[in-house]
């Protein structure tokens, strides 16, 4: 992309949930600029990273969930292309020197679900977990999600399970685990709505920070860049994650660390809820803090960050 005219190129992973969100943003900037609505204005290409590539160990295990970001920031970097969509969750809350997060879109429900096989009974909500059977083997490779289900049930099994939503529900299928647990918003954007689905309440599962909610980088400097993804931005979802991620960095937060976030704006004031655990469940600790909203993402950032300071010392 050069000057004020040409393609916008736009990066993303290959995933069918990756390939929907990149679409969604491709849509939202031709509906922004009438001149990128013609057939090639808005160009995706598709960047395998080293998250897709390797899946048989743990993000943990293989350097966290920046390896879902890192080749798509060196082809923004390089000019390659314009502008990246990412899934909030996944992006790193420090970016590389010369990108900058510049828009947000609107976020989906942030809530996760549990999806059980056929024959585990009924459940609903907050009660899903009640229903599953004495040992139950569970496939997940988030410690967020282990941690909250191993403080409500400590009999359950845990066994990992990492891929795209289609292979881990295919791996549901095949009989590797009783029941797994996605993002709502994952399976709302896929258009699809499983057998056995149950939807957790927030108070029985805490998102992960920034979930729900796509994001989009830009290199910084870049006008015509910065200046179109500014107007997809969504204000009201940037002031929640900007608040979430701050949380997550003073604690430090990694692939290693069972850590939950949600913020939620309520009538002139933002209310952030947070979670430290330890990944066998044991010692939850979470808290709910509310300040008054504030326009500047920064000092939603900084709100956050306080948050987690406070947090931080009561660290299991």
């Amino acid at each position: 992309m050069t000057g004020d005219g040409g393609p916008v190129r736009i990066g993303t992973r290959g995933s069918p949930l990756a390939l929907a969100q990149a679409r969604i943003v491709a849509a939202g900037l031709a509906a922004a600029d009438p001149a990128l609505a013609v057939e090639g204005g808005v160009e995706t290409v598709v960047i395998r990273t080293t998250g897709d590539a390797v899946q048989d160990r743990t993000l943990a295990e293989i350097g966290g969930k920046g390896l879902f970001t890192k080749e798509i920031d060196e082809a923004q970097l390089d000019g390659r292309v314009d502008l990246a969509v990412h899934s909030m969750k996944d992006l790193p809350t420090a970016l590389p020197e010369g990108l900058v997060l510049a828009a947000a879109l609107p976020r989906e429900d942030p809530r996760d679900v549990l999806i059980v096989r056929p024959g585990l009974g009924d459940g609903a909500d907050g009660a899903a977990f009640a229903m599953l059977p004495h040992g139950a083997r569970i496939g997940t490779a988030s410690l967020r999600r282990q941690a909250q289900l191993l403080a409500a049930r400590p009999d359950l099994q845990v066994a990992p399970m990492r891929g795209n939503v289609g292979t881990r529900l295919d791996k549901l299928a095949s009989g590797e685990a009783d029941a797994t647990l996605l993002a709502l918003a994952g399976l709302r954007r896929l258009g699809l709505s499983p057998a056995g689905m149950h939807v957790l309440a927030v108070e029985a599962m805490l998102p992960a920070v920034a979930q729900a909610a796509i994001g989009i980088t830009a290199r910084r400097g870049d006008a015509r860049a910065l200046a179109l993804a500014a107007r997809l931005n969504h204000a009201p979802t940037l002031a929640c994650v900007s608040a979430e991620r701050g949380f997550l960095t003073a604690l430090d937060g990694s692939c290693r660390t069972p850590i939950a976030g949600l913020a939620t704006l309520r009538a002139g004031a933002i209310v952030l809820e947070g979670l430290v655990a330890a990944p066998d469940g044991r010692g939850v600790v979470r808290r709910l803090w509310t300040e008054r909203a504030a326009d500047n993402p920064a000092d939603l950032a900084a709100f956050g960050h306080r948050c987690g300071r406070d947090l931080a010392g009561a660290m299991p």
